[in-house]
């Protein structure tokens, strides 16, 4: 059985301990720092086996070289980043697959945050550790990819089966979903998912992990065919691709 841990640190990051209690193997999604891993790992007794870098951003890997040299564990992310990410030793690409225990962990590309995106896919677990790519309410900025990149990747993660659960790498959700509001009032999945959120954050509690049926039903970044977000950007007859670069630019200057 697979057991996830979250561990927020820095402003509003979050670093995923992934746990398999039969084997006893660990792994950890994106440490931006070290020491809170660590005193994690020592609290439980737990050895680390794995570092899972989703991209190269210091709020990512800020914990890889500590990590290593404290626990001897790999440390795996995107070949093509091998010269961005700290201390990379594992190779990763499109198709590849890792064992945590027997949890087989699935290697996704979703390019368009950065050029080298990955995602970690736990098919048995129903678990997605999407990094930076798809958020709670929100997706990533277009930093080093472009638009059409970014839109096959949310559709790739969106094709995932309903029940999965979404562990996007900050907390967001809340102010996404100030944007989310204005482009489609009339979403009452939406209205009622804000109020949990809102709920969620007066007692300083996560809104991470999502559905990934809650963001198809809520995240406006998933919903390019609402007729309502067409009519409130004025795209009604336009494509998918199209209504998503309107959204991303809307939300790219919008002030809350």
């Amino acid at each position: 059985m697979l057991q996830v841990e979250i561990l927020p640190v820095l402003d509003d990051n979050y670093i995923f301990v992934l746990h398999d209690a039969a084997s006893g193997a660990t792994a950890v999604v994106d440490p931006a720092e070290a020491e809170p891993v660590l005193a994690f790992l020592q609290r439980k007794g737990w050895r680390l086996d794995y570092v899972l870098n989703t991209h190269h951003h210091w709020d990512h890997v800020g914990g890889n070289l500590e990590l290593h040299g404290a626990t001897g564990c790999r440390i795996a992310g995107a070949r093509a980043d091998k010269d961005r990410i700290p201390g990379l030793d594992t190779f990763l690409a499109e198709g590849d697959r890792l064992a945590l225990g027997d949890n087989v962990i699935e290697v996704l590309e979703v390019p368009g945050h950065t050029r080298a995106h990955l995602a970690y896919w736990l098919p048995q677990a129903k678990r997605l550790f999407c990094g930076d790519t798809l958020f709670g309410l929100g997706c990533g900025r277009l930093f080093e990819g472009s638009a059409e990149q970014m839109w096959a990747s949310l559709q790739k993660l969106a094709a995932l089966p309903g029940e999965t659960l979404v562990y996007c790498a900050h907390e967001y959700t809340q102010a996404n979903g100030r944007f989310a509001r204005t482009v489609e009032p009339g979403n009452g999945a939406l209205a009622e998912r804000l109020r949990r959120v809102a709920e969620l954050r007066d007692r300083n509690e996560s809104t991470v992990p999502s559905t990934l049926a809650e963001e198809v039903a809520t995240n406006p970044f998933l919903r390019p065919s609402s007729a309502e977000i067409r009519a409130t950007l004025g795209l009604e007859r336009a494509a998918d691709l199209q209504v998503f670069v309107a959204l991303r630019c809307r939300k790219d200057s919008f002030k809350a």
